[in-house]
């Protein structure tokens, strides 16, 4: 079996008591996340989605939330404003999203997705939801609800630390702007 499947070392790192201490479950969890992730990109690649992954955040972004500023963009999604501006860059001269002048200020842009970019996010998020849908379809409906509840904190929970750590100048590209030489 090839390493990019499914089955390659399921649940390897699970604690296997509900009493694990939290560094037991932060290991656990660590290595169910890289896994989580490597199974993502293999996902990706055999979809051969057009965007790239921070464009489809920021195309989300825009969206969902609305017309914004680039420097609106990077602060929302944690990415530094020089990757934003090329992801923005790319995104405009593909048509997905179009600039305008910010009319509150003439030196910034207002930025939104066009119809293009808004067929573009539907269509990923149908292939996505029809394929999360095929895996929790063999699910309990208790488990579903669980996965999702769960889910939703540990995002709350990260983002969260991550808006304070990024606030404070601990943030690794905060700390670089400032001349700082420690990171995290």
């Amino acid at each position: 079996m090839d390493k990019g499947t499914v089955h390659d070392r399921p649940a390897e790192a699970m604690p296997v008591t509900g009493d694990a201490s939290a560094e037991d479950a932060a290991a656990g969890l660590g290595s169910q996340i890289v896994r989580f992730s490597r199974l993502l990109t293999t996902r990706r690649r055999r979809a051969k989605f057009e965007q790239g992954a921070g464009e489809r955040v920021l195309l989300a972004r825009l969206v969902l939330d609305g017309e914004q500023r680039a420097t609106d963009l990077a602060t929302d999604t944690f990415l530094d404003l020089s990757t934003v501006s090329r992801q923005v860059r790319s995104m405009v001269e593909s048509g997905l999203i179009a600039r305008r002048p910010d009319p509150e200020d003439r030196r910034g842009a207002l930025l939104h997705a066009t119809d293009a970019g808004r067929a573009a996010f539907e269509a990923y998020r149908r292939q996505r939801d029809a394929e999360l849908a095929e895996l929790l379809r063999p699910w309990s409906p208790e488990d579903r609800y669980q996965i999702i509840r769960l889910m939703a904190r540990l995002n709350d929970d990260l983002a969260e630390h991550e808006h304070a750590r990024h606030c404070s100048g601990n943030h690794p590209e905060a700390a670089a702007k400032q001349g700082a030489t420690k990171h995290e």
